[in-house]
């Protein structure tokens, strides 16, 4: 029984996750073109019809822009709660009815054999989830936009073997950085994005809950890099006593590429 993971992209210009097994796929938001989603599956060798959904995290445009094209190119059902659904607001398109899936936040759901777990996440959206996925024994989590490391967030992302968990930001990049005063105190509120620095030591509490591969992701094109995120989070983790590759893999997401494809 095998769990694969990959980030198609991730980051403010868009985001799209894929996660399955042998027989079944899901995405998770599709904030990118239809044409850049399915060429990049089948990169990975996923068959088009072996995708069985798209959940959504939360109605900001980075993760929605081709959820209806999606749905209505490959006669798909949208996985929301109601608030985002409510939120939408026709912002994508016709949508069959029966392609409509409403789910209730902190209650698990079954997509075919993969099961679903939506938690609440603290974001400046209508009610914004992060989600773990389980297949027999093996779970993974997705947990990103995040405007902190909630309890909530911890319990849910535990039993975990592999999690994806943002690192935004660099809190030094982004007060000197371009962005106006208002765009730099939402993103440093609890109820925007985690910094490098913040990702770190959620690591750390990731490790001690038992999680083994750990990918950064949602960087910020302009507050951040790929290496400084990896070598931040990776100097947090050895502070504490964990040593990379030994008792953790720690690898960065690419902002408009394809991960490489995580087994658990």
């Amino acid at each position: 029984m095998t769990l694969r993971f990959c980030s198609i992209a991730s980051g403010s210009s868009g985001n799209c996750i894929y996660v399955g097994n042998d027989d079944s796929g899901l995405l998770v938001d599709a904030g990118i073109s239809c044409k850049g989603i399915l060429e990049s599956l089948k990169n990975i060798g996923v068959c088009n019809s072996s995708i069985k959904g798209i959940l959504v995290t939360h109605e900001h445009s980075d993760h929605i822009k081709s959820i209806g094209a999606m749905s209505r190119k490959l006669n798909m059902p949208i996985y929301a709660n109601c608030k985002t659904w409510e939120a939408l607001d026709g912002s994508v398109g016709k949508v069959k009815a029966e392609n409509i899936r409403i789910f209730d936040t902190n209650k698990g759901f079954y997509i075919d054999d993969i099961y679903v777990s939506p938690f609440s996440i603290s974001h400046d959206a209508a009610d914004p989830v992060g989600y773990t996925f389980s297949f027999g024994s093996k779970k993974v989590g997705l947990a990103t936009d995040l405007g902190y490391f909630s309890q909530t967030v911890r319990e849910a992302l535990k039993g975990s073997a592999f999690v994806m968990l943002e690192a935004n930001h660099d809190i030094e990049m982004l007060k000197v950085g371009s962005y106006p005063y208002f765009l730099k105190r939402r993103i440093l509120g609890e109820q925007g994005h985690l910094s490098n620095e913040a990702s770190g030591y959620a690591a750390c509490e990731l490790v001690d809950l038992g999680v083994k591969q750990i990918m950064l992701g949602h960087l910020s094109k302009e507050n951040n890099f790929p290496q400084l995120a990896y070598e931040t989070v990776k100097g947090i983790l050895e502070q504490k006593g964990i040593a990379v590759q030994r008792d953790v893999t720690l690898d960065v997401a690419p902002r408009s590429s394809i991960s490489k494809v995580f087994s658990v």
